[in-house]
């Protein structure tokens, strides 16, 4: 079932609101007897800003034994408190099926509720909020969830496209390149990332994903290790059970960069400095700021005594991070390819990391090797199944990963679709990824227009969704000839741009009202001819 709390008003792009949903039905189905007013007072908001609470979704799973209507949300919540522990855990969940964290909700948790699975953590749309929820379920349901077991052996259930290779059982892979895309001057790192398969037998589609298990910077681990006095030898237990040194675990196995709740209260629980004091109080209640790491709450709490044992009994697993595949196996053959940014900021005179994206841009050389799996796509996010359907294809950035993908599976195809591609980022001279590719492909006529946006080229800052309203009678033309359109990167301010103008140019250029303009674009969404893989 999906319950409606956040109207269509809210400034709340869909992934947002999906979750957020799924986050208010996850606190209602573990407080039985709690209605809405109580679950948004819970989280800190009024009930009385969101009109429309709460409507009912009429696609509910057949096995749900709350169907009559007539009840109220409460009285059906009830009845379904005696389900299964798998159904209350995916009420938890945040129910988008993104298949970001390896899983798809109900796969997860069934794999959660059997035991099968222990990380609590996997969930990226929900991240920490829906780690608490899901520990909550359990305590509730009598199983803690927290004892290291290790991994059973992957399968289709966990989302991996491969048998014998999933999350849990990664492929040992070997870098080939990691090759600059950006040229000299610009303020970006971005990588160009080829990765060989060999013959591990694994195929993938245009539109899935690979995960990549990172590992965390050595300088960052001897600090931590020095924060809290420790041994970097000590033997000591990984969250899949496998015994390793506290430096090779942190470096390996544990997430360094979100502190949670049980850090907090470990640190909270040691130091005696009032000030200190109020500021873990305030974390624990509020959340800690912005870029806040692990280390940041060992300096915080300063010389207090932190056993190593029970320093990692807090941290979360180090979970594994999913890029959008830019190759298409037709063209490519047993290698994977990537576009990936590297990450890094300085915050209060220390530089941050992103784990993932420092691992491949600085710390792998050419022969390297890394722990990959390919994650299948199940939104629908690929060439038309028709190959003579126009494509358009938004991607800025590192957006533009999947559509090199499309264009290569495309042209090994021969399919005859027109293709048309906007790509945007900061400078032209020196953030035209993949330059020549595209020039190649336009040449050739496998891409049919190209246009761009480079926003700090001008005295005016020009993006993706500008050059849409600049071609709208043709991009509507091309809409009314059956074309798909996709829309790839960022999801908080390029996507909900994006998708405004996708709708202004529907009712303008067809002459639709905005009720009407926006009936079209979800007709598009049901067809699977608007598609995003935002992030």
């Amino acid at each position: 079932m999906t319950t409606s709390f956040i109207p269509e008003t809210a400034p709340f792009n869909d992934e947002q609101r999906a979750w957020l949903n799924g986050f208010f039905s996850g606190m209602m189905g573990m407080q039985p007897g709690g209605d809405a007013s109580a679950v948004m007072n819970a989280a800190g908001l009024s009930a009385d800003a969101l009109p429309g609470v709460v409507e009912q979704n009429k696609e509910e799973e057949e096995d749900f034994p709350w169907h009559d209507d007539s009840l109220p949300i409460v009285d059906r919540m009830q009845l379904a408190d005696g389900k299964p522990v798998e159904r209350r855990l995916m009420a938890a969940m945040a129910q988008l099926d993104c298949g970001s964290c390896g899983y798809l909700c109900k796969s997860y948790s069934e794999a959660i509720a059997s035991g099968e699975e222990t990380n609590l953590t996997l969930c990226s749309p929900g991240g920490k909020e829906t780690a608490k929820m899901i520990k909550q379920v359990l305590k509730e349901s009598g199983d803690s969830g927290a004892s290291p077991a290790k991994p059973a052996n992957g399968s289709a259930a966990n989302g991996s496209s491969q048998p014998g290779y999933s999350r849990k059982t990664p492929y040992v892979a070997k870098l080939i390149e990691s090759r600059p895309l950006n040229g000299e001057g610009s303020a970006k790192d971005t990588r160009h990332i080829a990765i060989d398969l060999a013959d591990s037998g694994i195929k993938y589609e245009v539109g899935d994903a690979l995960g990549i298990y990172p590992t965390n910077c050595d300088e960052l681990v001897e600090t931590i290790v020095a924060a809290i006095g420790a041994d970097p030898n000590l033997l000591t237990v990984t969250p899949a059970g496998d015994p390793k040194s506290l430096a090779n675990a942190l470096r390996e196995d544990f997430c360094l960069r979100d502190p949670s709740d049980e850090l907090l209260e470990l640190a909270l629980s040691r130091v005696s400095d009032p000030e200190i004091k109020s500021q873990l109080s305030q974390m624990l209640e509020e959340g800690a700021p912005d870029g806040f790491d692990v280390l940041d709450v060992l300096q915080l709490a300063g010389d207090v005594p932190i056993s190593a044992t029970e320093f990692l009994e807090t941290l979360s697993p180090l979970n594994p991070r999913l890029y959008s595949i830019a190759s298409s196996q037709a063209c490519v053959g047993n290698q994977v390819h990537l576009t990936v940014g590297k990450v890094t900021y300085d915050r209060n005179g220390r530089l941050r990391k992103g784990a993932a994206s420092t691992m491949l841009a600085d710390r792998l050389e050419p022969g390297s090797t890394l722990r990959v799996f390919t994650q299948a796509n199940h939104g629908g996010f690929t060439v038309p199944a028709d190959p003579t359907k126009p494509m358009i294809m938004v991607g800025p950035g590192t957006g533009i990963a999947p559509f090199l993908a499309f264009l290569q599976d495309r042209e090994a195809t021969k399919a005859t679709g027109k293709n048309w591609l906007f790509f945007g980022d900061q400078h032209a001279a020196t953030d035209f990824l993949y330059q020549q590719e595209l020039q190649s492909y336009l040449d050739s006529g496998l891409l049919t227009r190209l246009d761009t946006a480079f926003s700090r080229d001008g005295t005016e800052k020009v993006y993706v969704q500008d050059r849409m309203k600049q071609n709208a009678a043709e991009l509507w033309s091309w809409l009314q000839a059956g074309a798909h359109f996709y829309v790839c990167g960022d999801a908080s301010r390029m996507a909900v741009d994006v998708d405004r103008t996708l709708k202004s140019i529907i009712a303008s250029q067809g002459g639709l009202s905005e009720q009407a303009a926006a009936d079209y674009v979800a007709k598009l969404s049901k067809e699977k001819r608007y598609v995003r893989d935002v992030y």
